[in-house]
């Protein structure tokens, strides 16, 4: 029954202390809480009921699913949905347009234009299509720059 005195080192027999910390517990209280959270979270979307307002309009155009493109070759020549067989004159092409989707319509057109274009046919192009009611149109380009159909 004596007291060591020595240095603060452990002594032979005696285990040294575990200094690790327990991770399990942590482990168990952030399962929980992702369980909490999952089953909450689609009753807090779900939101309060309301009565919407009547309204007396007309019926929205259609939504054409298949987006609009245009494909201008290098001799002038303009195919609508980058078909042979749908081949548009220049001077056809509002008419056309309109025809389809109707005047104002805020769809997205795809021009796919051949770099040997003329300039200004693609910009003739470009204000027709305008012109018709088309507000957004986008330039198909190959970011690869190897060119290619």
């Amino acid at each position: 029954m004596g007291v060591q005195l020595g240095s603060g080192r452990v002594a032979r027999g005696r285990r040294a202390l575990n200094a690790e910390i327990n991770v399990t517990p942590f482990v168990d209280v952030m399962l929980v809480l992702l369980i909490v959270f999952m089953v909450t979270a689609p009753l807090l979307v779900r939101g309060e009921e309301v009565s919407l307002p009547k309204t007396s309009s007309e019926q929205l155009p259609s939504v054409s699913q298949q987006p609009l493109s245009l494909t201008l070759t290098a001799d002038g020549r303009i195919f609508l949905n980058n078909e042979r067989e749908n081949e548009v004159a220049i001077g056809d092409l509002g008419p056309k347009l309109r025809e389809i989707t109707g005047a104002g319509y805020e769809q997205l057109v795809y021009l796919r234009a051949d770099e040997t274009a003329p300039h200004g046919f693609v910009m003739d192009v470009t204000a027709r299509v305008r012109g018709a009611g088309y507000s957004r149109i986008a330039f198909v380009t190959d970011p690869t720059g190897e060119g290619g159909r």
